[in-house]
């Protein structure tokens, strides 16, 4: 094996364009290793444990291409590609031209384009709330796509933000759709009467893509970060978005999604919609909670139901012949496969996966588990569903919605294990995710059919998003998988096959 590595000094791409450049080159024949990032503390130590020497990266504003691979030719192609793919993007991105000039500062930017009313901040998150601070100073709203932002940092913007009537989305608000654009990982949706308020990034996707797919638009999508609800941070910008919801004339329905939040901010997150229509999914709330009068529902799937109920749309067919797959799925699998192992790209995903699965299978272990005492490694015999969005997974390495690798080699790994019974699979669709994700999957996901594994997948995504969303459905079918209508219904099918009790498909959520 042989390494090289290429730095640009003072030199900025977004972290979407840094994950692109690092597939471009991950995709090369004979490339063992490689990566695209900014020169930050935390970036070095991954180098040099990989084996980098860093003694040419000076600050945290030097961007560097790394790969190792099987010969001198492959590294050079495999920088060459990287360096090809990120300005490449960059030059194409937004409308900018390759002569564009660059604004070293957010004040200066808007100086010269007036118009500007959003910022998206995707810095390293030591650097991320002084740039979100200028860009409220600006008079912009904020897509904070960052994390890593302390939470005296995020109380601090976000009552700035609030104080001066503007958003602070974020940190990490991966997702959101502002005047029918969407920023960051997002559908392509209708217009419609319902404003999304998202404490959850492929949450706000599946709620965006379920009612787009069920003839139902949307007005807005505000991510709001994962803390928000929390009692640290206390709802200032769920609260903030619902007061901006209610006062657009396009708004007929708010629908929030979010984890179980804290009880008193939920009460006074909810009290702010009044008497305004307002669907909640507490993904995971108590199956009994009332919050402010209201019963939230405890699925991504619910809640979009819920909403369609509101609005006096008729609800969709969610099951179909599902349970008909399900049983013939179950009678041909071996009586030694009974393990559940959900591999899963998104963590909103992965969560409902875990209340839902936790409900009719058992205890499910976890990197992101819903008690600690499930975290993995998970004993002999155990179910197991992961995030591979986490940190851990991704160090190094792109996002598994824009690569799958990571989820190919694991999906071969559990196609080969004699207990499992029960593969579950999501794939997301959207701007900023891989333009062909049920191709790349598809010949594992046949492995492990061929093993005599179950393969359950579910698609996000709409009619209009750029990946062709009936096509990825397809191209996951023909390769054996039991491809379902919600995430929801996935788990359900996932507990069905491994229980051998169809019936469980048809259970209301």
């Amino acid at each position: 094996m042989t390494s090289g590595l290429r730095v640009f000094r003072d030199t900025y791409v977004d972290s979407v364009i840094q994950l692109a450049a690092s597939r471009a080159m991950n995709e090369l024949d004979g490339v063992d290793w490689a990566a695209a990032a900014m020169a930050t503390p935390a970036n070095l130590r991954t180098l040099a444990e990989e084996g980098f020497s860093t003694d040419d990266l000076g600050s945290a504003n030097d961007l560097f291409l790394a790969v190792r691979g099987r010969d001198d030719d492959v590294v050079q192609d495999a920088l060459s590609a990287g360096a090809d793919s990120m300005f490449a993007t960059r030059a194409a991105g937004g409308g900018a031209t390759p002569t564009a000039r660059a604004h070293r500062t957010i004040a200066r930017a808007v100086r010269e384009l007036p118009g500007s009313n959003v910022a998206v901040v995707s810095v390293p998150g030591e650097y991320a709330a002084l740039e979100a601070h200028e860009a409220l100073t600006a008079g912009l709203d904020v897509l904070l796509f960052s994390d890593n932002v302390s939470i005296p940092d995020e109380v601090a913007l976000k009552e700035r933000a609030a104080g001066l009537g503007r958003l602070l989305m974020g940190p990490g608000a991966g997702t959101a759709m502002l005047g029918g654009v969407g920023l960051g990982f997002a559908n392509v949706v209708r217009p419609g009467p319902v404003g999304i308020v998202a404490a959850a990034g492929t949450g706000a996707q599946e709620a965006m893509s379920l009612l787009d797919r069920w003839g139902v638009g949307v007005s807005a999508v505000i991510g709001l970060g994962g803390r928000d609800l929390s009692d640290a941070v206390g709802g200032t910008m769920a609260k903030a978005a619902i007061a901006s919801l209610r006062a657009d004339p396009g708004t007929d329905v708010i629908f929030l999604v979010s984890k179980p939040p804290a009880e008193r901010v939920a009460r006074a997150v909810l009290a702010t919609a009044g008497g305004f229509p307002l669907v909640a999914a507490l993904v995971g709330s108590a199956p009994d909670a009332q919050v402010d009068g209201r019963q939230p529902t405890r699925t991504l799937e619910g809640g979009a139901l819920a909403v369609l109920d509101v609005l006096g749309v008729d609800r969709p067919d969610v099951v179909g012949d599902l349970e008909q797959r399900v049983t013939r799925a179950g009678e041909s699998l071996d009586a030694d496969r009974t393990l559940i192992r959900g591999l899963f790209s998104g963590g909103t995903l992965c969560y409902e996966s875990l209340v839902i699965l936790g409900d009719t299978v058992g205890p499910v272990y976890s990197n992101v588990p819903l008690e600690p005492s499930l975290r993995v490694p998970a004993p002999p015999g155990s179910h197991v569903c992961l995030d591979l969005g986490e940190e851990e997974y991704t160090v190094g390495r792109p996002h598994p919605m824009i690569d799958p690798a990571a989820r190919l080699e694991m999906l071969d790994e559990q196609a080969s294990d004699p207990a499992v019974a029960v593969v579950l699979l999501d794939v997301v669709l959207g701007y900023g995710s891989h333009e062909d994700p049920a191709s790349e999957l598809a010949p594992a996901c046949a492995r492990a059919v061929e093993e005599g594994v179950v393969v359950v997948a579910y698609v996000l995504g709409t009619q209009s998003d750029p990946q062709d969303y009936a096509r990825q459905r397809e191209i996951l079918r023909r390769a054996g998988c039991i491809v379902t209508e919600t995430a929801a219904r996935a788990s359900l099918a996932a507990a069905a096959v491994a229980l051998r009790d169809p019936a469980l498909v048809t259970r209301t959520t």
